[in-house]
C-alpha cells in the first residue's frame, strides 16, 4: 500500500512539474509575422524563436538575420526570474533577463558588458497563438531605435 501511495504521489508530483512548464505560454515554436511587425529598415531581426524547458529553467534557440541579412543564432538559459543569465552566439550583448510580470507580460533586457543595450516588453494574446516583443535599444552612437516584433505560435 504505501509504495502505491508513494508512487502516486509521485507521479502527481511529476505531472504538476510538467504542467507548470506547459502551461507557460512561452514555450513552444514563434515565427515572426513581418506583416503585422514594425521593424525599422536595417534592423536585426529574429525569425524563429523557439522555448523548451530545461529542467527548472527554459532554453531559448534564436535564429534571424543581422541588418544586411547575415544569419544569426543565438541561445540562452535561464529562468524568468529577472536574473541575467548567459547568451551565446550573439555579438551584441552577453547576457539576458526575463521577468515574468504575469501570465501574459514579461520584461526583457540584453546587455553587453554589464550595459544594458536592449529593454523591451512581451505581450501574449490571450489564446496563447499571438506574441509580441516591443523593444528599445540604443547603437554605439547613442541612436534610439523603437521595434515591435510579432510572433505566430507555430
Amino acid at each position: 500500500m504505501k509504495t502505491r501511495t508513494m508512487l502516486l504521489v509521485g507521479s502527481f508530483c511529476l505531472f504538476a512539474f510538467v504542467a507548470g512548464f506547459a502551461a507557460d505560454a512561452n514555450v513552444g515554436t514563434w515565427k515572426l509575422n513581418e506583416g503585422k511587425s514594425k521593424i525599422p529598415a536595417g534592423s536585426p531581426k529574429n525569425t524563429k524563436v523557439v522555448y523548451t524547458a530545461a529542467g527548472d529553467k527554459y532554453k531559448a534557440m534564436i535564429d534571424g538575420v543581422d541588418g544586411a541579412g547575415k544569419p544569426l543564432h543565438n541561445e540562452w538559459t535561464g529562468k524568468f526570474d529577472g536574473k541575467d543569465y548567459p547568451v551565446t552566439g550573439e555579438p551584441n550583448y552577453d547576457a539576458r533577463s526575463i521577468l515574468k510580470v504575469d501570465d501574459h507580460h514579461y520584461k526583457v533586457a540584453n546587455k553587453k558588458a554589464g550595459k544594458t543595450v536592449l529593454t523591451g516588453t512581451v505581450e501574449f494574446s490571450a489564446d496563447g497563438k499571438t506574441r509580441t516583443l516591443t523593444t528599445e535599444s540604443t547603437d554605439a552612437a547613442g541612436k534610439t531605435t523603437t521595434a515591435t516584433f510579432v510572433y505566430d505560435k507555430g
